[in-house]
């Protein structure tokens, strides 16, 4: 569902109307002004172009299924749509007063996900697009989250801090949901 919606609202703010990115993007100084809470979470069905969607819609369909099946459909969602409102809670808080800025795209809903299936699985083989060497996905995660981290003090129009509190976010829910997934994820690194 979140996958279909997600799709359908890109490809038509992409290729039909235009003006749907004004009615649903992220833009905390006009959001706060008006009172349009509801794009903290608007802003997660669009992207800025067909590579950021099949990106992100890669990634989350790679992992969502088997993490519905795993946390149930209610708890999946509030684990995705928890990661979406989580990820975007400092820029909202810095650029408040920034009229010019705004941002869209699941990034970090989609990194809620991905870190999610990190703390139960991560032995679990990943790869990224175009490396094809696969790794362990508590080394991805780490080596994600220090890219993340470091590359969200540049300004080179990418959120990476929603892809880091997205991560964050999506570690810290599925250890509430999940308390033995913490020992779980010690063992077998360990191991």
């Amino acid at each position: 569902m979140i996958l279909g919606f997600t799709v359908l609202i890109s490809l038509l703010a992409l290729f039909k109307d235009e003006s749907i990115f004004d009615k649903l993007i992220l833009h905390p100084f006009g959001m706060i002004r008006n009172s349009e809470y509801y794009r903290l979470i608007s802003h997660s069905f669009l992207h800025a172009d067909i590579w950021h969607l099949l990106f992100n819609m890669y990634s989350f369909h790679s992992f969502a299924p088997l993490l519905e099946n795993y946390f149930g459909p209610t708890r999946f969602l509030l684990l995705y749509f928890g990661a979406v409102l989580v990820s975007v809670y400092t820029t909202v808080m810095k650029n408040r007063y920034n009229p010019a800025y705004r941002c869209l795209g699941a990034s970090g809903g989609v990194s809620g996900v991905v870190f999610a299936f990190i703390l139960l699985k991560p032995n679990a083989k990943l790869g990224i697009m175009f490396i094809p060497i696969p790794a362990p996905a508590y080394i991805f995660g780490l080596i994600y989250l220090a890219y993340s981290y470091f590359s969200s003090k540049n300004d080179d129009n990418i959120n990476h801090e929603a892809h880091f509190y997205g991560a964050i976010f999506g570690i810290f829910i599925t250890a509430l949901f999940f308390p033995d997934s913490v020992g779980n994820f010690m063992n077998q690194i360990r191991g």
